[in-house]
């Protein structure tokens, strides 16, 4: 009966003050929302990513420079920038790279830099990469419209567009035939990707945006300055992919002087090192609402020592009849918990509603899992706890013949 006694006049209280206590829960509600949508987005972002690449193919070895702008990045093609790069791969490497034992296909991948000119006027946002005809079947991509290039091809200006690059060059589905202008050369245009799986953050170039010529021709229209950022090989045989890997890190060193600046990944460590920085990124987000959780507290703290102020004649006349300072303790303590466990509860909803948003609005696809769900509500019960603890104990302490006095 008492502690029903508590729970029942701890509510009469808030409830007689809805706007004030609402303000005061307010921390805590940022705070928790803050914490669950970041640690979402986040666990959204590394599942899209692990999508993308397993849409790769488990066999699917990435070969990328080590050194991006001079430092040593651990094969990170530098993630915030695409593939903006200082390349230490060459065609050479690209020929080294064919020529291993247990290699079965190796795809370079060149970006080239210049404007290009469609039907609707310059494409700004496009990326010019350079390949060779087993790109598409190497990354498991089908083609919408026409073909993807040919051994015919190598030589000549043509290109296959990607979804988003066909949609801005020329607004039409199918601009098959249709020509560009880049680096003052006409290309013509021979087919249309399907779309690609993509990802935030990911370590891998948009290629919807992109615009694919032959390998050898972006290096002639460059003068063989164009940077290969990356090379994607498959080994003949999946349950020979470490020996491979070993057979072309060792190629590469040797072709390079002995100097260690490639990495040669499987695509479980590509995964693991885009993993590695949205971590680091998830920490720091929810570090910052952390603290939201804390100046909420801070915020609940005041607001019932505020309360205890205004109350003490109520707490002297519970006294005077009888009331017990562990039943004034409990009733005050009711009052913080109901608060920050609201603001919990209403912060969780207010993180499923941003979700939702992002998901609509935007190409993220945040992933919102119990367990942070729990921990969030159960650091902001924690949190009412040690916050409400001082008010609790002040106004149990209080002397009943002294709060009578007050008014």
């Amino acid at each position: 009966m008492l502690s029903r006694t508590h729970l029942k006049t701890g509510m009469q209280s808030l409830r007689g003050a809805k706007w004030r206590n609402f303000w005061t829960m307010f921390g805590v509600i940022v705070g928790v929302a803050s914490v669950i949508s970041a640690v979402s987005i986040g666990e959204g972002i590394k599942m899209q990513i692990g999508s993308q690449i397993s849409h790769l193919g488990k066999n699917v070895i990435t070969i990328r420079p080590s050194r991006i702008h001079g430092k040593n990045a651990a094969g990170n093609l530098s993630i915030l920038a695409g593939t903006s790069i200082t390349g230490s791969l060459s065609p050479d490497d690209v020929e080294k790279v064919q020529k291993v034992s247990g290699v079965e296909t190796a795809v370079p991948l060149s970006a080239t830099i210049g404007g290009v000119v469609g039907e609707h006027g310059s494409y700004q946002d496009g990326l010019v990469i350079g390949t060779s005809p087993d790109f598409a079947d190497l990354v498991g991509q089908s083609v919408d419209y026409g073909s993807f290039l040919s051994a015919d091809d190598m030589g000549q200006y043509t290109a296959v567009l990607g979804q988003h690059a066909a949609d801005v060059m020329f607004n039409e589905g199918i601009p098959l035939g249709h020509t560009f202008m880049y680096k003052g050369k006409e290309f013509i245009v021979r087919g249309i990707l399907s779309e690609f799986k993509t990802a935030p953050l990911s370590q891998d170039a948009n290629f919807n945006d992109a615009i694919f010529i032959p390998y050898d021709v972006s290096q002639d229209l460059t003068n063989k300055t164009a940077p290969t950022y990356e090379i994607l090989a498959k080994p003949a045989q999946a349950k020979t992919i470490d020996a491979t890997i070993a057979r072309i890190s060792g190629t590469l060193v040797k072709a390079h002087g002995g100097a260690q600046d490639v990495s040669v990944l499987r695509q479980d460590q590509t995964l693991a090192n885009s993993s590695q920085i949205l971590d680091l990124l998830t920490v720091l987000i929810t570090g910052v609402a952390a603290i939201s959780l804390l100046v909420g507290g801070i915020g609940i703290m005041n607001v019932m020592l505020v309360s205890v102020t205004e109350r003490l004649h109520e707490i002297g006349i519970r006294k005077a009849i009888g009331a017990t300072n562990r039943q004034i303790l409990g009733q005050f303590m009711v009052e913080a918990v109901a608060l920050t466990l609201g603001g919990g509860i209403i912060g969780v909803g207010v993180a499923y509603a941003i979700d939702g948003l992002l998901r609509v609005f935007t190409t993220l696809q945040p992933s919102i899992q119990w367990q942070i769900v729990v921990i969030s509500v159960g650091v902001s019960l924690v949190v009412g706890v040690l916050f409400g603890t001082i008010p609790a104990l002040k106004a149990a302490r209080k002397d009943p013949i002294e709060a009578l006095r007050s008014q």
